[in-house]
């Protein structure tokens, strides 16, 4: 799926385990499609981890966050995030 539902608010991506390797599951696939393809990227702290998006059907915000912060490359969480948070966290304006 390339957009996102209205009833959406929380997208999360997990490590499948298949034995002898990882493999990141559908969510997370998801996720790595909708941020590359569809969502408009807005801004991104400054360490690069956390990247703030808006969805172009709704206007929603959406903010990219990985969940193992100690990791490099942990699963990614897509949330919809406040526009008064977004612009506190990101420093960005929202219109």
């Amino acid at each position: 799926m390339t957009h996102i539902r209205p009833d959406e608010t929380e997208l999360q991506g997990f490590w499948i385990d298949l034995g002898s390797s990882m493999t990141p599951d559908a969510n997370w696939e998801r996720i790595e499609k909708l941020t590359s393809d569809y969502l408009e990227h807005l801004a991104m702290t400054s360490d690069g981890r956390e990247r703030l998006y808006r969805d172009p059907a709704d206007g929603r915000l959406w903010e990219r966050i990985p969940v193992a912060h100690n990791l490099p490359a942990g699963p990614p969480l897509l949330q919809v995030i406040s526009p008064s948070r977004a612009q506190e966290k990101y420093s960005v304006t929202i219109a």
